[in-house]
């Protein structure tokens, strides 16, 4: 893929909404520990009583009532951010340029809610053709992202990316090959997911909330090409991605360590870069004592760049968290914009599927829109 650029972004994780409200906690850096009681918030039993949700998103709030009565709450955290990224850029969307601006959003499998609750409607009602048609749109993966479309009015490509953990990086790179190819000329490209009580219980059952509390989240990059993006796209330009490199290791834990390293290096050489350049590491992992990101990368690396993980302070968010990790690097300021400044963001999945972006910081354009 070739480089493109962030033009503007926004992130709504259990702390709050912006990047303002992102970069306050992470300087207050608190132990998280399991989240907020959650068991008034459905009807349904829970597997732990706590989780990382946003307890006050209230989406007639932000977007009013046209429109949203439909919506679930996946949907609703997309087109929120989606929203709230075109407002921080600057992007001008009008008929104009409409037809130039695509989604990309990555997911694990859309709203598991929304689906189970479907399938269940076939089953109690009295005849399974009596379910309620508008409940169906939710049911599709790529709802949420449609959803943007129509939301915004935006007529470039526009797709969803499944693929839990490995989602989001797969969407920038899906966005970057449409932006170069001419398809688009701005890409929303993030990621989503609720919490619910059907992705509780997935959660608990595979046991990928054992170090960490279940949560939800979403983190939305207004992508544009590099060096030289419209006008309209925005005139900021708050970070560059340089490259995406995803794998597979099929043969177990040490076959996807290799795969995961062999990511580092492309990642590398696809943007030029050196290994000493980069200073940090962005990973998905959970504890201080999982190395399943980190180690590949260190020895694909070969020096101990800084380790950065968010998971702790925001909870399991599955495709989401590695776009809400990229979002708190930038709410934190830490990621440089000279080449000495670079930083690895890796992905694992339980599949063995493995993925690793090179992200560079840049000077950011124009006074503060939030």
């Amino acid at each position: 893929m070739t480089a493109v650029t962030v033009t503007g972004w926004s992130v709504l994780t259990s702390a709050g909404a912006g990047a303002a409200v992102l970069a306050g906690a992470l300087r207050g850096r608190a132990p998280a520990g399991r989240g907020d009681v959650v068991t008034d918030m459905y009807p349904e039993p829970l597997p732990e009583p706590r989780a990382h949700v946003l307890t006050d998103f209230d989406v007639r709030a932000r977007l009013g009532r046209k429109g949203t009565g439909s919506y679930d709450r996946a949907t609703a955290l997309a087109v929120v951010c989606c929203q709230d990224a075109l407002h921080e850029a600057g992007t001008i969307v009008d008929d104009a340029t409409r037809a130039r601006v695509g989604v990309a959003l990555g997911t694990s499998l859309g709203s598991f809610k929304s689906t189970s609750d479907y399938s269940r409607e076939t089953l109690v009602a009295e005849r399974p053709y009596q379910v309620n048609p508008l409940l169906f749109p939710n049911t599709v993966m790529n709802g949420a992202a449609g959803q943007v479309a129509i939301r915004f009015g935006l007529r470039a490509v526009n797709a969803t990316i499944a693929g839990g953990p490995l989602a989001f990086l797969n969407a920038v790179r899906y966005a970057a090959n449409a932006i170069d190819r001419g398809y688009a000329d701005v890409m929303l490209t993030g990621a989503a997911e609720e919490f619910s009580p059907h992705r509780a219980w997935a959660s608990h059952l595979t046991g990928a909330t054992t170090a960490v509390a279940s949560g939800e989240g979403a983190a939305v990059f207004v992508l544009a090409a590099d060096g030289g993006p419209p006008e309209w796209a925005g005139t900021r330009r708050a970070a560059r991605v340089l490259s995406v490199a995803t794998g597979f290791g099929p043969d177990g834990a040490e076959s996807v360590d290799e795969a995961l390293a062999g990511c580092v290096a492309r990642a590398l050489a696809g943007a030029y870069a050196y290994p000493g350049e980069v200073s940090a590491v962005l990973t998905g992992e959970a504890g201080e004592d999982d190395l399943a990101e980190y180690g590949p990368a260190v020895r694909a690396l070969g020096h101990r760049p800084e380790r950065i993980t968010t998971k702790a302070l925001f909870g399991e968010c599955d495709a989401a968290s590695p776009a809400m990790g990229l979002g708190a690097l930038l709410a934190s300021g830490r990621l440089g914009a000279a080449r000495d400044g670079l930083c690895l963001v890796t992905a694992r999945g339980p599949d063995g599927a493995v993925g690793a972006a090179l992200v560079e910081g840049a000077a950011d354009a124009g006074a503060d829109r939030r």
